[in-house]
Formats: C-alpha cells, sequence, structure tokens
C-alpha cells in the first residue's frame, strides 16, 4: 500500500484552492486544472480499501461519472494505547459519504459504532474474524506488526470489507480523520458556528473559576475527572462561534445528551457541515495567508485515498457543491435499538435503516427519503440567522 497525508477533498478544501486557481488562470477551466495538478503533483497517492469493497475502476476523465460512495473514518489518537504502536486504536466515528450520479447533492449517514456486525476473517494479520461492534473491525485491522501508516490501512480496508458485506456498498475513496489534528484545521479557519440545542455536559472538558477549559479524562466506571475545584463545561443553548477545543469537544459528548450516541452522530455531522461551511466563505477564499494555513492544516489532519481518480477530477466534478447541498441522515431515525448479549450492549438497525443503505448502494436516496422524511436529521439553526449567544 502507498499511503499519503493530504488534502480531503470531501471537506471542500481542495474546491477552496481550486477555487483561487481557477480566479488566478482567469477563470479557464484548462488553466486551472494544470495550477491544481501543479499544486497537488507532490501529494502521495493513498490506498486504504483494496478486494471486494472497492468500487470498479474508472477511467481518469475531466469529470466523474456516475454515484460515489466514500468512508470516512474518524479515529483519536489518544485511543492508541497511549503510544504511537499501540494496537488499541478504534474508529470512533464512521460516516459513509454517498454523492449521487446527479452530483447535486451529499448525503451524511453516520454508522452506530456499536452496530452489531459480522467482522469477517483478514489473513493479512491473522485475524480470525467474529461477531462484534462495527468499530472493532478497524481495531482488528489495525492491529499487528508494521508501521503507523500500514496499519491504519489495514485498519481501513477491514472496516470496509466489514460494511460491505453488512450494506454491499462499495467505496470510491476514503479518509481517515485524526481528530488531534483536525483540531488545526478549525483554528486556521477561526473556529466555526455551531449552535447547540440543549445543553450539554462535557465527558472531557472542565472550566476553573477564571472561566478558563481545563483538559480533563473521562473514566467509564466514574465519569468525567478533573483537578479538583475544576467544574464539568457545559455547552450551552444557542448559536456561536466555537474553538476548535469546544467544537471537537461538543461533537464527542454523548453520556449527557438524551439520545445517545444518535445526538453525538448527529452534532459530528453538523461539525462536518459548519467547516465545510466555514472554509468557503468569501474571507477564506480571498485570503492566501489563512488559505495556505487551511491547506498545511488539512496535511497534517487526514490520510487520504482517491482512488483510480486525480484530485483535479473531484475538484471539477463535484465544484458545484454547497454546504446546504449536504443531507445529514441518521440510522434508526435517531431512535436507540439496543440488544444486550453476554452483557455487552450492541446497536442493531432495523429493516428500514438497511433499506436506506442498499438505497445509497443503488443509488436511490432520494427516492428512500421521500418516502422516509423521518430519517433525514432536523437541520440545526443557522448561527448567521440567530443572534449569536457570547
Amino acid at each position: 500500500m502507498a499511503f499519503g497525508r493530504k488534502i480531503p477533498f470531501w471537506a471542500r478544501i481542495v474546491l477552496i484552492l481550486a477555487a483561487v486557481l481557477v480566479v488566478a488562470s482567469a477563470g479557464t477551466v484548462i488553466g486551472a486544472r494544470v495550477l491544481i495538478n501543479q499544486a497537488t503533483e507532490s501529494i502521495p497517492q493513498t490506498t486504504l480499501i483494496e478486494g471486494d469493497a472497492r468500487a470498479p475502476k474508472r477511467e481518469p476523465g475531466e469529470a466523474i461519472d456516475g454515484a460515489i460512495n466514500l468512508l470516512l473514518v474518524g479515529i483519536d489518537a489518544r485511543a492508541d494505547g497511549g503510544g504511537s504502536d499501540g494496537d488499541s486504536v478504534r474508529s470512533d466515528t464512521i460516516i459513509i459519504l454517498h454523492i449521487p450520479e446527479t452530483h447535486d447533492k451529499a448525503y451524511l449517514i453516520s454508522i452506530p459504532r456499536d452496530w452489531l456486525v459480522d467482522v469477517p476473517a483478514y489473513p493479512k494479520n491473522n485475524f480470525a474474524g467474529l461477531s462484534d461492534k462495527v468499530n472493532t473491525a478497524f481495531s482488528a485491522g489495525y492491529a499487528g506488526g508494521g508501521d503507523r501508516l500500514t496499519k491504519l490501512g489495514r485498519g481501513m480496508e477491514l472496516l470496509a470489507t466489514t460494511l460491505n458485506k453488512a450494506t454491499g456498498i462499495q467505496f470510491n475513496g476514503a479518509a481517515i480523520i485524526d481528530f488531534n489534528g483536525f483540531a488545526s484545521v478549525i483554528h486556521a479557519l477561526g473556529g466555526v458556528e455551531m449552535c447547540v440545542a440543549e445543553p450539554a455536559e462535557s465527558a472531557h472538558l472542565g472550566v476553573d473559576s477564571e472561566g478558563k477549559l481545563v483538559q480533563g479524562w473521562y473514566s467509564e466506571a466514574y465519569g468525567i475527572q478533573l483537578p479538583y475545584g475544576v467544574q464539568p463545561f457545559v455547552h450551552r443553548a444557542g448559536c456561536r462561534t466555537m474553538s476548535s477545543t469546544e467544537a471537537l469537544d461538543y461533537s464527542r459528548i454523548r453520556k449527557s445528551l438524551p439520545n445517545g450516541d444518535y445526538d453525538r452522530q448527529q452534532h459530528q455531522q453538523q461539525l462536518i457541515k459548519a467547516i465545510v461551511e466555514k472554509a468557503t466563505t468569501r474571507g477564506v477564499l480571498t485570503d492566501l495567508s489563512r488559505l495556505n494555513d487551511l491547506v498545511a492544516a488539512a496535511g497534517d489532519a487526514f490520510v487520504l485515498d482517491t482512488g483510480d481518480a486525480a484530485v483535479a477530477d473531484y475538484v471539477f466534478t463535484l465544484r458545484g457543491l454547497r454546504a446546504d447541498d449536504m443531507v445529514l441522515l441518521k440510522t434508526n431515525a435517531g431512535k436507540t435499538n439496543t440488544q444486550i448479549i453476554n452483557g455487552t450492549y450492541f446497536e442493531v438497525l432495523d429493516p428500514t435503516s438497511m433499506d436506506m443503505l442498499r438505497a445509497a448502494k443503488d443509488g436511490t436516496l432520494a427516492a428512500f427519503l421521500t418516502d422516509h422524511p423521518e430519517f433525514a436529521a432536523e437541520p440545526a439553526p443557522s448561527a448567521s440567522a440567530t443572534a449569536k449567544a457570547n
């Protein structure tokens, strides 16, 4: 496998670069394509998915025909057993990004990390296979010898294979998101606009008597652990600009929310949409210093697989997408469906949720949502349309 850590087109950071390059080349498509290729020629192409889970190869061209399915996985480096050589990395966030053949929408489907699935055997590291939570697939593939990037590649490949066997979806590409590195992307943007529907107590942050944020840690047995005199930080209801620390913390909370992991999934989708919205504002597009910082930050946050298509192909294929074209979806219509097996809690997807995943496979999500509007997440109130609470 060949690996690289650079720009995530799915978050449209490359599209920002493309927009600037189009302006620089007087709006000519050919000139813009040449400049994009020059700007990205040093980015190594990454192979994260192989075998049955990989979509059939396409011929390179100026635009990509047909529907696109991408697998986005978020990991927390601190889950790596305390060191870069640990074997305990799990996929904290799993999102299938589906773009229909019309290329006019981007559907985000969050997969519950506790979903009970059959994880197949994986000969590359002699994993025997078992029935377990879906995020176990990434951890099982990651385990074993090799450098960190090789192990990340195995983790993504086994996760993609697991999802393919459960849903039939084949993936055109993938991205691994390091949430610690992701903070630098949000910081480069100057924070993001987020709306909190109801107060949410943090499981990882505290606030001291002077109002300063303090990093804590979470214990499954005892909850948030903070220094003496520090109280858990509460995200208050309302819309405001969140710093990278606040935004990432909000996207990780589940214990203090009424719908647990489903609320967390929605907040993660909301954060992705907020980043896209902020990244495509005029202030970022016209400030080359901020743009350079953003591109550099993205390179530290992602491991990217664009499949057999060049970055420029995605740029021109998806150049019409905007943040408002992103549709946020939820499995089980956002309702918990838990089973306890041998003392372990698993989430089970209902038949309609499986129909939704099959619709992503078949490219019929729009028709599915017409019949099942309850599977679309309620849009968060617009930060720009609401007075900010500071």
